[in-house]
């Protein structure tokens, strides 16, 4: 048994824990890029919270606002010119993943010049970043706790993850009380893109004990929890138990990678800009009726914590979960086209390659098609 586990970042968990976002990224520099969303962190008043807090920590600041819900290298690029013109040395990324996401390729490209998807796809390699500070609102991701970041780029409709140690985040603050504004919609999406992410990490090929173990919690924590806090926001302990899972879920793939539903996912919502956690509810049951019997051993695992029996009923099981979340949904009521198929299978291959070879059955470019026409 030879494996390696390497995570060099601080998670700072626990409810109340954004009251030290000031005094953390003092730690890192004088001037930050706070990159968040267009509306929820100024709704919520997280934001004015997060500049109170920098001020008071004598920290400046600028603030990005304009990361999309599939955030785009271009929008990377608009983040980096803001830098170059006001001298931030560290960036804050406050929001859901896709602001985390931004966070990390902003704090990359800054350091590292060019087209970021020579970087992504291997042509170049980045030797630095700056340092990053993430504060996740929503429990989906797990970007706080890995060296990920999911960017579409909009001439290709490529969307793949740059990944390399150098955007792991210094400090990630994992407040569970920052969590209970989010919408029901969005809870469910982000929620289920938690599960898979435990679920996919789990049954990978190169998973490992301690990827495993944390997996296997993780699915146990949110087949407990996320159905409670859909239906009482006001459950904090759920929330704790909700927010540590999605956490758990980003360490996870960090180390044992994504398979399938994630592979072929991500030509979805790279076509058609679909919300991420949606794009898997429609995939991952059929992923699994088609490849529960190449691991029976985790895929009953997996079954029985969220109320099946064994990996025969895996599918069901899901697909019973996904009703209590008032999530199921089909590619086609997402947008997809029966004529996106052959774009999106043979995209799957070019992006999601890696992906598709965790996965405990390895399945062919037909099989994917195959996949796509039976989620439509």
């Amino acid at each position: 048994m030879i494996f390696n586990y390497n995570l060099p970042i601080n998670l700072l968990f626990g409810r109340g824990r954004s009251n030290e976002i000031g005094s953390e990224v003092a730690k890192y520099g004088k001037k930050a890029l706070i990159v968040t969303g267009r509306g929820s962190t100024k709704k919520s008043g997280l934001l004015d919270k997060t500049i109170n807090l920098l001020t008071e920590a004598k920290v400046e600041y600028e603030v990005f606002d304009k990361v999309e819900q599939n955030p785009l290298t271009t929008t990377v690029y608009e983040g980096v010119d803001i830098i170059k013109e006001t001298g931030c040395d560290v960036v804050l990324g406050l929001g859901g993943g896709s602001i985390m996401d931004a966070a990390k390729s902003i704090a990359f490209s800054a350091k590292n010049p060019g087209d970021i998807s020579e970087y992504i796809f291997g042509i170049k390699q980045g030797g630095e970043a700056l340092p990053i500070v993430l504060v996740p609102t929503t429990c989906g991701t797990g970007s706080e706790g890995n060296c990920f970041s999911v960017l579409t780029n909009p001439e290709t409709k490529d969307k793949k993850s740059l990944r390399t140690n150098v955007i792991i985040a210094k400090a990630s603050i994992i407040d569970p009380e920052l969590m209970t504004t989010m919408p029901k919609s969005i809870l469910a999406s982000v929620g289920f893109d938690a599960l898979a992410h435990n679920m996919e990490a789990y049954v990978s090929k190169i998973g490992q004990p301690l990827t495993s173990m944390q997996s296997f919690y993780g699915i146990k924590l949110l087949s407990e929890n996320l159905i409670k806090v859909y239906n009482d926001p006001t459950n904090l302990e759920a929330w704790e138990n909700v927010s540590l899972a999605s956490t758990l879920g980003g360490m996870v793939i960090g180390v044992a990678g994504v398979t399938a539903p994630h592979g072929l996912e991500h030509p979805a919502s790279g076509l058609h800009d679909i919300v991420h956690g949606k794009g898997l509810a429609a995939l991952t049951p059929i992923i699994v009726e088609e490849s529960w019997q190449s691991d029976i051993e985790k895929y009953s695992d997996i079954s029985k914590l969220l109320g099946g029996t064994d990996a025969k009923d895996c599918a069901d099981a899901i697909r019973s979960f996904l009703e209590k979340i008032d999530l199921k949904v089909t590619l086609g009521e997402l947008g997809v086209k029966e004529n996106d198929i052959n774009w999106m299978a043979e995209n799957c291959m070019k992006v999601s390659k890696p992906s598709i070879a965790n996965h405990p059955k390895e399945f062919t470019l037909e099989e994917i098609k195959d996949i796509y026409y039976k989620s439509l």
